[in-house]
Protein backbone atom coordinates (compact mmCIF):
# COMPACT_ATOMS: atom_id res chain seq x y z
CA UNK A 1 0.00 0.00 0.00
CA UNK A 2 3.05 2.15 0.56
CA UNK A 3 4.06 2.49 -2.66
CA UNK A 4 0.34 3.35 -4.34
CA UNK A 5 -0.11 6.36 -1.68
CA UNK A 6 3.71 7.41 -2.13
CA UNK A 7 3.71 7.53 -5.68
CA UNK A 8 -0.04 9.06 -5.73
CA UNK A 9 0.82 12.21 -3.27
CA UNK A 10 4.10 12.61 -5.33
CA UNK A 11 1.80 12.55 -8.93
CA UNK A 12 -0.59 14.98 -7.63
CA UNK A 13 1.65 17.53 -6.42
CA UNK A 14 3.85 17.24 -9.92
CA UNK A 15 0.45 17.22 -11.77
CA UNK A 16 -0.70 20.31 -10.26
CA UNK A 17 2.32 22.28 -10.56
CA UNK A 18 2.32 20.77 -14.33
CA UNK A 19 -0.65 22.10 -15.18
CA UNK A 20 -0.38 25.28 -12.94
CA UNK A 21 3.05 26.33 -14.26
CA UNK A 22 1.98 24.82 -18.21
CA UNK A 23 5.52 22.78 -18.08
CA UNK A 24 5.69 21.26 -20.87
CA UNK A 25 8.91 20.52 -22.34
CA UNK A 26 7.93 20.04 -26.06
CA UNK A 27 6.79 23.86 -25.86
CA UNK A 28 10.15 24.79 -24.08
CA UNK A 29 12.25 23.45 -27.05
CA UNK A 30 9.66 24.21 -29.68
CA UNK A 31 9.47 27.90 -28.53
CA UNK A 32 13.53 28.45 -29.09
CA UNK A 33 13.18 27.89 -32.42
CA UNK A 34 9.52 29.33 -33.44
CA UNK A 35 9.16 32.36 -31.47
CA UNK A 36 13.08 32.70 -29.53
CA UNK A 37 10.98 31.94 -26.75
CA UNK A 38 13.04 30.65 -23.55
CA UNK A 39 10.37 31.09 -20.96
CA UNK A 40 9.64 27.81 -20.20
CA UNK A 41 13.13 26.58 -21.17
CA UNK A 42 14.04 28.76 -17.98
CA UNK A 43 11.63 27.21 -15.99
CA UNK A 44 13.47 23.41 -17.14
CA UNK A 45 16.74 24.69 -16.41
CA UNK A 46 15.73 26.17 -12.38
CA UNK A 47 14.09 22.84 -12.04
CA UNK A 48 17.07 20.65 -12.86
CA UNK A 49 19.27 23.06 -11.10
CA UNK A 50 17.30 22.72 -8.26
CA UNK A 51 17.54 18.81 -8.28
CA UNK A 52 21.46 19.16 -8.31
CA UNK A 53 21.47 20.54 -5.21
CA UNK A 54 18.59 18.75 -3.99
CA UNK A 55 19.78 15.60 -4.95
CA UNK A 56 23.70 15.98 -3.80
CA UNK A 57 22.41 17.30 -0.10
CA UNK A 58 20.49 14.24 0.36
CA UNK A 59 23.35 11.95 -1.10
CA UNK A 60 26.00 13.52 1.09
CA UNK A 61 23.65 13.08 3.82
CA UNK A 62 22.88 9.22 3.39
CA UNK A 63 19.35 9.74 2.91
CA UNK A 64 19.29 8.47 -1.01
CA UNK A 65 22.04 6.56 -3.18
CA UNK A 66 22.80 8.77 -6.26
CA UNK A 67 21.52 6.77 -9.52
CA UNK A 68 22.68 7.58 -12.83
CA UNK A 69 21.33 5.91 -15.84
CA UNK A 70 23.67 4.39 -17.76
CA UNK A 71 25.23 5.65 -21.22
CA UNK A 72 23.74 3.41 -24.20
CA UNK A 73 24.77 5.55 -27.11
CA UNK A 74 22.60 4.38 -30.08
CA UNK A 75 19.45 3.64 -27.59
CA UNK A 76 20.01 6.78 -26.05
CA UNK A 77 20.30 8.58 -29.52
CA UNK A 78 18.13 7.08 -31.60
CA UNK A 79 15.32 6.57 -29.08
CA UNK A 80 15.44 10.32 -27.94
CA UNK A 81 15.27 11.29 -31.90
CA UNK A 82 12.03 9.18 -32.15
CA UNK A 83 10.56 10.05 -29.08
CA UNK A 84 11.58 13.95 -29.92
CA UNK A 85 9.95 13.69 -33.33
CA UNK A 86 6.42 11.78 -31.67
CA UNK A 87 6.56 14.54 -29.25
CA UNK A 88 5.98 17.23 -31.57
CA UNK A 89 3.45 15.03 -33.82
CA UNK A 90 1.66 14.42 -30.38
CA UNK A 91 1.40 18.48 -29.36
CA UNK A 92 3.47 17.48 -25.98
CA UNK A 93 6.16 15.80 -24.02
CA UNK A 94 5.35 12.91 -21.72
CA UNK A 95 4.78 14.85 -19.01
CA UNK A 96 2.93 17.25 -20.96
CA UNK A 97 0.36 14.91 -22.44
CA UNK A 98 -0.46 13.17 -18.97
CA UNK A 99 -1.28 16.47 -17.27
CA UNK A 100 -3.57 17.90 -20.36
CA UNK A 101 -5.29 14.68 -20.13
CA UNK A 102 -6.46 15.19 -16.70
CA UNK A 103 -7.75 18.80 -18.31
CA UNK A 104 -9.80 16.84 -20.26
CA UNK A 105 -7.63 17.33 -23.72
CA UNK A 106 -8.93 14.46 -25.71
CA UNK A 107 -5.83 14.91 -27.93
CA UNK A 108 -3.68 14.11 -25.17
CA UNK A 109 -5.60 10.83 -24.35
CA UNK A 110 -5.26 9.63 -27.14
CA UNK A 111 -1.45 10.25 -27.60
CA UNK A 112 -1.49 8.60 -23.93
CA UNK A 113 -3.09 5.80 -25.48
CA UNK A 114 -0.20 5.32 -28.04
CA UNK A 115 2.19 6.05 -25.73
CA UNK A 116 1.20 3.03 -23.67
CA UNK A 117 0.89 0.72 -26.42
CA UNK A 118 4.06 1.13 -27.62
CA UNK A 119 6.16 1.70 -24.39
CA UNK A 120 4.95 -1.98 -23.25
CA UNK A 121 5.29 -3.48 -26.88
CA UNK A 122 8.97 -2.84 -26.51
CA UNK A 123 9.52 -3.61 -22.93
CA UNK A 124 7.69 -6.79 -23.09
CA UNK A 125 6.42 -7.46 -27.12
CA UNK A 126 7.50 -7.54 -30.48
CA UNK A 127 9.79 -4.85 -30.31
CA UNK A 128 11.66 -5.62 -27.20
CA UNK A 129 14.69 -7.62 -29.53
CA UNK A 130 15.09 -4.42 -30.86
CA UNK A 131 15.10 -2.60 -27.27
CA UNK A 132 17.59 -5.41 -26.51
CA UNK A 133 20.19 -4.80 -29.25
CA UNK A 134 20.66 -1.31 -29.36
CA UNK A 135 20.73 -1.08 -25.09
CA UNK A 136 22.68 -4.26 -25.26
CA UNK A 137 25.28 -3.54 -27.94
CA UNK A 138 25.78 0.26 -27.39
CA UNK A 139 26.18 -0.06 -23.69
CA UNK A 140 29.63 1.53 -21.99
CA UNK A 141 30.32 1.53 -18.56
CA UNK A 142 33.53 2.45 -16.12
CA UNK A 143 36.67 0.04 -15.43
CA UNK A 144 34.59 -1.53 -12.70
CA UNK A 145 31.47 -1.32 -14.22
CA UNK A 146 29.41 1.98 -12.93
CA UNK A 147 27.48 4.50 -15.27
CA UNK A 148 29.22 7.30 -16.98
CA UNK A 149 28.42 10.78 -15.69
CA UNK A 150 30.28 14.39 -15.94
CA UNK A 151 31.75 13.42 -12.73
CA UNK A 152 33.46 10.16 -12.93
CA UNK A 153 35.24 10.53 -16.20
CA UNK A 154 37.42 12.55 -14.59
CA UNK A 155 37.82 10.56 -11.37
CA UNK A 156 36.14 12.95 -9.46
CA UNK A 157 33.06 12.96 -6.85
CA UNK A 158 29.65 13.42 -8.27
CA UNK A 159 27.85 14.60 -5.45
CA UNK A 160 30.16 17.16 -5.43
CA UNK A 161 30.64 18.04 -8.86
CA UNK A 162 26.57 18.63 -8.91
CA UNK A 163 26.70 21.00 -6.26
CA UNK A 164 29.46 23.07 -7.36
CA UNK A 165 28.37 22.64 -10.82
CA UNK A 166 24.95 24.16 -9.92
CA UNK A 167 26.28 26.83 -8.18
CA UNK A 168 28.58 28.18 -10.55
CA UNK A 169 25.58 28.00 -13.53
CA UNK A 170 23.53 29.89 -10.34
CA UNK A 171 25.78 32.54 -9.88
CA UNK A 172 26.44 32.95 -13.90
CA UNK A 173 22.89 33.29 -14.60
CA UNK A 174 22.41 35.70 -11.92
CA UNK A 175 25.31 37.60 -12.57
CA UNK A 176 23.73 37.67 -16.58
CA UNK A 177 20.40 38.72 -15.76
CA UNK A 178 21.42 41.66 -13.44
CA UNK A 179 23.28 43.04 -16.63
CA UNK A 180 20.95 43.01 -18.72
CA UNK A 181 17.71 43.45 -16.54
CA UNK A 182 15.76 45.02 -19.79
CA UNK A 183 15.47 42.53 -21.52
CA UNK A 184 13.81 40.35 -18.84
CA UNK A 185 10.41 39.29 -18.93
CA UNK A 186 7.70 40.47 -16.73
CA UNK A 187 6.20 38.18 -14.37
CA UNK A 188 3.16 40.05 -15.55
CA UNK A 189 0.11 41.73 -13.07
CA UNK A 190 0.51 40.83 -9.48
CA UNK A 191 -1.89 38.48 -7.86
CA UNK A 192 -4.33 39.95 -5.04
CA UNK A 193 -3.73 37.20 -2.71
CA UNK A 194 -1.67 34.39 -2.11
CA UNK A 195 -4.86 31.87 -2.72
CA UNK A 196 -5.48 33.62 -5.76
CA UNK A 197 -1.61 33.41 -6.98
CA UNK A 198 -1.41 29.49 -6.26
CA UNK A 199 -5.13 28.52 -7.35
CA UNK A 200 -6.17 30.58 -10.26
CA UNK A 201 -3.39 32.84 -11.60
CA UNK A 202 -0.88 30.59 -14.35
CA UNK A 203 2.79 30.57 -12.25
CA UNK A 204 5.58 31.97 -13.47
CA UNK A 205 8.92 30.35 -14.87
CA UNK A 206 10.38 30.93 -11.67
CA UNK A 207 7.67 29.83 -9.36
CA UNK A 208 7.13 26.65 -11.84
CA UNK A 209 10.68 25.60 -11.71
CA UNK A 210 11.62 25.89 -8.10
CA UNK A 211 8.07 24.16 -7.04
CA UNK A 212 8.90 21.27 -10.37
CA UNK A 213 12.56 20.80 -8.73
CA UNK A 214 11.13 20.57 -5.22
CA UNK A 215 8.76 18.05 -6.00
CA UNK A 216 11.61 15.90 -8.12
CA UNK A 217 14.01 16.47 -4.79
CA UNK A 218 11.10 14.95 -2.88
CA UNK A 219 10.47 11.61 -5.39
CA UNK A 220 14.08 10.27 -4.78
CA UNK A 221 13.36 9.24 -1.42
CA UNK A 222 9.80 8.24 -1.90
CA UNK A 223 10.32 6.67 -4.16
CA UNK A 224 13.43 4.78 -3.13
CA UNK A 225 11.60 3.49 -0.21
CA UNK A 226 9.46 1.89 -2.42
CA UNK A 227 11.88 -0.28 -3.89
CA UNK A 228 12.58 2.10 -7.11
CA UNK A 229 15.78 4.17 -6.49
CA UNK A 230 15.08 6.78 -9.03
CA UNK A 231 12.95 10.51 -8.78
CA UNK A 232 10.54 11.03 -10.90
CA UNK A 233 9.57 8.91 -13.90
CA UNK A 234 6.86 9.01 -16.94
CA UNK A 235 7.02 6.13 -19.38
CA UNK A 236 7.46 3.22 -17.00
CA UNK A 237 4.31 4.43 -14.88
CA UNK A 238 2.13 4.47 -18.25
CA UNK A 239 3.78 0.66 -19.02
CA UNK A 240 3.05 -0.41 -15.44
CA UNK A 241 -0.98 0.76 -15.66
CA UNK A 242 -1.44 -0.34 -19.23
CA UNK A 243 -0.15 -3.61 -17.95
CA UNK A 244 -2.56 -3.68 -14.96
CA UNK A 245 -5.25 -2.78 -16.80
CA UNK A 246 -4.89 -5.01 -19.60
CA UNK A 247 -4.29 -7.57 -16.17
CA UNK A 248 -0.92 -8.16 -18.10
CA UNK A 249 0.67 -11.67 -17.31
CA UNK A 250 4.30 -12.85 -16.80
CA UNK A 251 5.92 -16.04 -15.90
CA UNK A 252 7.84 -15.32 -12.70
CA UNK A 253 9.88 -18.60 -11.15
CA UNK A 254 7.54 -20.64 -12.97
CA UNK A 255 4.40 -18.88 -11.27
CA UNK A 256 2.01 -16.80 -13.10
CA UNK A 257 1.85 -13.09 -11.53
CA UNK A 258 -0.98 -10.26 -12.65
CA UNK A 259 1.44 -6.98 -12.88
CA UNK A 260 0.16 -4.97 -9.72
CA UNK A 261 0.27 -1.19 -10.04
CA UNK A 262 4.25 0.31 -8.52
CA UNK A 263 5.28 3.43 -7.42
CA UNK A 264 5.53 4.68 -10.84
CA UNK A 265 2.62 3.79 -11.94
CA UNK A 266 0.77 5.18 -8.89
CA UNK A 267 2.71 8.32 -9.75
CA UNK A 268 1.29 8.56 -12.84
CA UNK A 269 -1.97 8.27 -12.81
CA UNK A 270 -1.61 10.89 -9.33
CA UNK A 271 -0.57 13.63 -12.55
CA UNK A 272 -3.50 13.25 -14.02
CA UNK A 273 -5.65 13.69 -10.58
CA UNK A 274 -3.31 16.82 -9.91
CA UNK A 275 -3.79 18.56 -13.08
CA UNK A 276 -7.48 17.62 -12.88
CA UNK A 277 -7.98 19.35 -9.62
CA UNK A 278 -6.06 22.14 -10.50
CA UNK A 279 -8.02 22.83 -13.72
CA UNK A 280 -11.20 22.57 -11.97
CA UNK A 281 -9.93 25.16 -9.26
CA UNK A 282 -9.00 27.29 -12.06
CA UNK A 283 -11.67 26.50 -13.45
CA UNK A 284 -9.79 25.40 -16.62
CA UNK A 285 -11.46 21.91 -17.17
CA UNK A 286 -13.17 21.14 -20.37
CA UNK A 287 -13.48 18.30 -22.66
CA UNK A 288 -12.01 18.70 -26.00
CA UNK A 289 -11.51 17.24 -28.74
CA UNK A 290 -9.94 17.74 -32.31
CA UNK A 291 -10.67 16.94 -35.66
CA UNK A 292 -10.27 13.15 -36.22
CA UNK A 293 -7.01 13.88 -38.38
CA UNK A 294 -5.31 15.13 -35.35
CA UNK A 295 -6.23 12.94 -32.95
CA UNK A 296 -4.70 10.41 -35.25
CA UNK A 297 -1.82 12.23 -35.55
CA UNK A 298 -1.26 12.69 -31.78
CA UNK A 299 -1.76 8.69 -31.46
CA UNK A 300 0.98 8.45 -33.95
CA UNK A 301 3.14 11.13 -32.09
CA UNK A 302 1.99 8.47 -29.06
CA UNK A 303 3.51 5.95 -30.46
CA UNK A 304 6.85 6.94 -30.94
CA UNK A 305 7.27 8.06 -27.67
CA UNK A 306 6.61 5.10 -26.19
CA UNK A 307 9.04 3.31 -28.21
CA UNK A 308 11.73 5.82 -28.06
CA UNK A 309 11.66 6.71 -24.29
CA UNK A 310 11.18 2.77 -24.14
CA UNK A 311 14.24 2.54 -26.43
CA UNK A 312 16.41 5.35 -24.87
CA UNK A 313 15.13 4.34 -21.02
CA UNK A 314 14.49 7.46 -20.20
CA UNK A 315 11.64 10.21 -21.89
CA UNK A 316 11.85 14.01 -21.30
CA UNK A 317 11.32 13.07 -17.47
CA UNK A 318 13.30 9.94 -16.92
CA UNK A 319 15.83 11.69 -18.60
CA UNK A 320 16.13 15.34 -18.57
CA UNK A 321 14.70 16.56 -15.63
CA UNK A 322 15.64 13.42 -13.70
CA UNK A 323 19.36 12.11 -15.16
CA UNK A 324 20.44 15.26 -16.08
CA UNK A 325 20.74 16.48 -12.28
CA UNK A 326 22.77 13.50 -11.75
CA UNK A 327 25.19 14.34 -14.87
CA UNK A 328 24.44 10.83 -16.51
CA UNK A 329 25.76 11.06 -19.50
CA UNK A 330 22.98 8.36 -21.04
CA UNK A 331 20.88 10.95 -20.22
CA UNK A 332 22.30 14.04 -21.56
CA UNK A 333 22.70 11.82 -24.56
CA UNK A 334 18.92 11.14 -24.69
CA UNK A 335 17.89 14.34 -23.75
CA UNK A 336 20.23 16.26 -26.78
CA UNK A 337 18.83 13.66 -29.02
CA UNK A 338 14.99 14.66 -27.66
CA UNK A 339 15.29 18.33 -28.34
CA UNK A 340 17.19 17.47 -31.59
CA UNK A 341 13.93 15.08 -32.70
CA UNK A 342 11.51 17.95 -31.20
CA UNK A 343 13.69 20.68 -33.67
CA UNK A 344 13.74 18.43 -36.42
CA UNK A 345 9.96 17.41 -36.18
CA UNK A 346 9.16 21.07 -36.02
CA UNK A 347 11.09 22.22 -38.32
CA UNK A 348 8.55 19.98 -40.98
CA UNK A 349 5.24 20.57 -39.03
CA UNK A 350 5.63 24.02 -38.71
CA UNK A 351 8.54 26.27 -40.05
CA UNK A 352 8.79 24.62 -43.64
CA UNK A 353 4.97 25.77 -44.52
CA UNK A 354 5.46 28.69 -42.61
CA UNK A 355 8.13 29.53 -45.42
CA UNK A 356 6.73 27.90 -47.88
Amino acid sequence: MYPILSGLLVGALFGFALQRGRFCMNSAFRDIILGRDFTLFKAVSVAILAEMIGFSILAMTGVITLAPKPLMWGANLAGGLVFGIGMVLAGGCASGITYRAGEGMMGAVFAILGFGLAAMTTATGVLKPVMDFLQKNTKIMTADNKPLTLANIFGLDLKIVMLVLAIIIIVIWVVLALRNRSAEQSFGEKPKSLGEAVFKKGWNWLSTGIVIGLIGILSFPLSAAAGRNYPLGITGGWTNIFQSLIKWQSMVESQVKITALNWEGAEVAGIVLGALIAALIAGEFAIRAPEPKILLQTFIGGLFMGFGATVSSGCNIGHILSGVPQLSLGSILGGVSIVLGGWIMAYFLFIRPMNA
